[in-house]
């Protein structure tokens, strides 16, 4: 026992520090505060009506009317029954968020140098240069919740690989499934899928290694453990992701039907994202160098240049004030990229890739091919429309490439391989049975490479770059030439600075290693000096964009947005209606009324489309056969004021016409013009129990259906007609959970005017409910239960075996 304690003492101190760290980072936490997130405000909107249901009724509900007329809140939060996994990871993040990220950060990447067979100092340091990359801190601060989740547990996953080609079968078997499993839960598959990507790249890796060795019946082996393992860790997620993969299909990310734009262009028709749109922030080619200098490209769209800076100068010289001179210097636009805009760049940090260039030079075999492979790869795919040979082959031959946007967010690979890689430089330089001549070699032409490109920058600047943005045109029409000129002299200063900065310490660095190699420096001192350059370097960085001053109390967070005053007007209306705010927009209005708005990357593509083509456009037609009965705008004066729409059609009618057109196209088009308070439209489409032609109903004018009682996930209506009828509902139609009951007894609705939900309703007095009742959940709530009792069983088998054998 004493042995044991004394092994592991050394890993409880290293997570203590980690813990320690992450606080310290986030040290407004400690005092209540909350860091402000610009997309959890817009979350926390969203997700406020299931929310408020939950704790009025103690249930989960799976549908909301708060945001896009009605969708899903499988992407909101939603949580499930026997997610025992997701109880895992609670306990995981036990510190304040976003302190618990970042120790998810360190404590993952930490595993997997260990699983590598590093000392723990080499790992804790390592864990550093992962933890503190600016980008991983940057995804924090406004809000990236959920990738930030997935990358913290990408080490964790590796780990358990590594450890199965080790032949540890039951320790990786093990591992993978609960690491996988974790992964899952962070419910960002665009990250977990470039996970894929590499661990592709490090089975080929392993596989050729395997062939060299003759071992390849191993590697098989290892990868079928594997594979169990990671179907045992998707079954933990059961219910997430079979809701989340029947959502897809139905969501932007799916394919859509229809051939022409909102314009009438022609639509290139894809069975995910548009190429456009995958591709609007690429990677420059140049900007690569941000990896390496901070500020390289003027660092991000609002650079705090301050009151000494030219952009000051010229705010004063168009009029501002000095105090409002110095809030534009806070946010001066000096990123001059080839991206949109830019938080802030995505700098690696100059000591670690100092390391990672010594590495290449004394690294062998097949943990640098995978690490390098890996980097470059990641690399290239974040040039993306700038490299289009390549990124076209994915998007258009590599399957579900196509369902994410934003290829940039790739370099979240090379930001885990140049770590490790970068650690095993120094794992090399300690080891005693390389030559001396070779780390002498590899030290030599890492600070000439390093250092020399630093000089050449600093020498050569005026010659290689004109430091011209793409938004200057905006800002010399707005601003004038002088402004673009300005902006162009700090672009400059924050280039020299910074890259001075990234040679000094590369200078540090080597001189480190060369005080190690002539014997005037121990090991541990070594360690403790690259110690303080990696926080030093990245925290220094970070702490730009990142720091006290993005912290707000508690209750500004919860509690983001405030009814003005048109909104409490609208709210003393207590009957069931929509709202579509022309002046918000975004989720404010999910959070207070049911809304056309809504903020999220994957919501219903049939409802963004007719967004696209009518909502937008201020068609009071689409409008009206939403239930919006109040629009929030502007009057000319820009004071605020709700429109009253009396024309809007309700919850619920009976038209006299149901009216067959042959093609999605045809029927989104007749939205234009169509009577749709006396006319449904419908387009024979892959759905059950579609009328085959048009039908006539007779409509006379008693007839009536009204809403009696509405939750989210519940819709109950009365109707009276003397005829048989067909009812239409201000309802988004999603087939996937909502059912129909006529007094009781179920039947099926079906879609018409593009998006909405219709019925065929007998004579007489009728209850109509609709219910969402997904399925899904159900089927996925039991397959994680049995899943969960299976691994708790495996769990306690491997370490029952684990301790018989020791």
């Amino acid at each position: 026992m004493q042995f044991s304690i004394k092994s592991i003492l050394p890993h409880i101190l290293v997570l203590l520090g980690f813990v320690i760290l992450s606080l310290a980072y986030f040290s407004p936490v400690l005092q209540g505060k909350e860091i402000y997130q610009s997309d959890i405000v817009q979350f926390i909107g969203m997700s406020k009506q299931q929310k408020d249901f939950k704790v009025e009724t103690g249930e989960e509900t799976y549908w909301t009317n708060g945001a896009f007329a009605g969708m899903p809140t499988y992407q909101l939060g939603a949580r499930y029954p026997h997610n025992y996994i997701k109880k895992i990871d609670a306990v995981l993040r036990f510190l304040p968020r976003p302190a618990d990220y970042l120790f998810l950060y360190l404590m993952s990447f930490y595993v997997l140098l260990l699983v590598l067979k590093v000392d723990y100092k080499l790992a804790a340091l390592g864990a550093l240069a992962f933890g503190f990359s600016t980008y991983l801190i940057i995804i924090l601060g406004v809000g990236h919740n959920s990738k930030a989740h997935a990358i913290a547990y990408m080490p964790l996953v590796l780990s358990g690989i590594i450890l199965t080609f080790r032949r540890k079968y039951i320790a990786g078997f093990l591992l993978t499934v609960l690491a996988m499993g974790l992964e899952i839960v962070s419910n960002h598959f665009q990250m977990t899928y470039y996970l894929m990507l590499l661990v592709l790249i490090l089975g080929i890796a392993y596989l050729v290694d395997a062939y060299k060795k003759n071992v390849l019946p191993h590697f098989f082996k290892s990868v079928g453990i594997l594979f169990g393992a990671v179907v045992l860790a998707i079954a933990l997620n059961a219910t997430s992701v079979m809701a989340t993969q029947e959502y897809v299909k139905e969501s932007t990310r799916g394919k859509t039907e229809l051939t022409i734009n909102a314009d009438g262009s022609p639509k290139e028709v894809s069975n995910g994202l548009d190429k456009d749109y995958i591709t609007q922030f690429s990677y420059g080619f140049a900007e690569t160098f941000n990896l390496f200098i901070p500020r390289f490209m003027g660092g991000g769209n609002g650079e705090n240049v301050g009151k000494d800076s030219a952009t000051y100068e010229a705010f004063r010289k168009l009029g501002a004030t000095t105090t409002q001179a110095a809030e534009e210097a806070k946010r001066a636009p000096l990123y001059w990229g080839d991206q949109p805009i830019v938080e802030a760049p995505a700098y690696v940090g100059a000591v670690i890739l100092f390391l990672f260039v010594f590495a290449l030079f004394l690294v062998k075999g097949r943990l640098k091919w995978w690490l390098v492979g890996g980097t470059v790869f990641s690399l290239l795919l974040s040039y993306g429309k700038n490299l289009g040979f390549l990124t076209n082959f994915f998007i258009d031959y590599v399957p579900m490439y196509n369902k994410f946007r934003a290829v940039t967010s790739i370099q979240v690979l090379l930001e885990l391989c140049i770590p490790v890689l970068g650690i095993f430089g120094l794992v090399r330089l300690f080891n005693n049975f390389e030559k001396e001549e070779e780390k002498l070699n590899a030290l030599k032409y890492a600070t000439i490479i390093t250092g020399g490109l630093s000089l050449l920058f600093l020498v050569m600047k005026s010659s290689l770059f004109d430091f011209v943005g793409v938004n200057d045109g905006f800002y010399r029409q707005n601003y004038g030439q002088d402004f673009v000129d300005a902006l162009r002299e700090d672009r400059k200063s924050v280039f020299t600075t910074d890259t001075l900065r990234s040679l000094i310490l590369v200078l540090l660095s080597a001189g480190l290693i060369w005080y190690y190699l002539k014997g005037k420096l121990k090991e541990n001192l070594l360690v403790i000096g690259f110690a303080v350059l990696l926080l030093f370097d990245l925290v220094g960085v970070d702490k730009r964009y990142v720091n006290s001053d993005d912290f707000v109390s508690s209750i500004k967070m919860n509690k983001p947005f405030e009814a003005t005053e048109v909104d409490k007007a609208i709210l003393q209306d207590k009957s069931y209606y929509r709202v579509y705010d022309l002046v918000s927009g975004r989720s404010k209005p999910s959070y207070f009324h049911n809304s056309l708005n809504g903020y999220n990357a994957a919501e219903l593509k049939r409802y963004r489309e007719v967004f696209d083509f009518y909502i937008s456009q201020n068609s009071m037609n689409v409008l009206n056969m939403f239930n919006t009965k109040y629009i929030i705008a502007q009057g000319e004066k820009g004071e605020t004021f709700p429109y009253t729409n009396r024309e809007a059609n309700g919850a619920a009618w009976f038209v006299s016409e149901l009216k067959k057109v042959d093609s999605a196209n045809e029927e989104i088009k007749a939205l234009d013009s169509l009577d749709n308070k006396h006319v449904a439209v419908f387009a024979k489409g892959k759905d059950a129990i579609i009328p085959t032609e048009t039908k006539k109903f007779n409509v006379d004018s008693v007839a009536s259906i009204k809403i009696v009682e509405h939750k989210p996930n519940y819709l109950k209506y009365a109707s009276s007609n003397a005829n048989k009828g067909f009812a239409v509902f201000s309802e988004v139609y999603y087939g996937n959970g909502w059912k129909t009951f006529i007094d009781g007894e179920e039947t099926d609705h079906i879609r018409v005017n593009y998006t909405l939900r219709g019925l065929e309703i007998p004579s007489g007095n009728h209850e109509i409910v609709f219910k969402f009742d997904p399925d899904v959940v159900k089927t996925g709530s039991t397959i994680a239960l049995a899943s969960s009792v299976l691994f708790g069983l495996l769990l306690l088998g491997g370490l029952f075996y684990g301790f018989q054998k020791k």
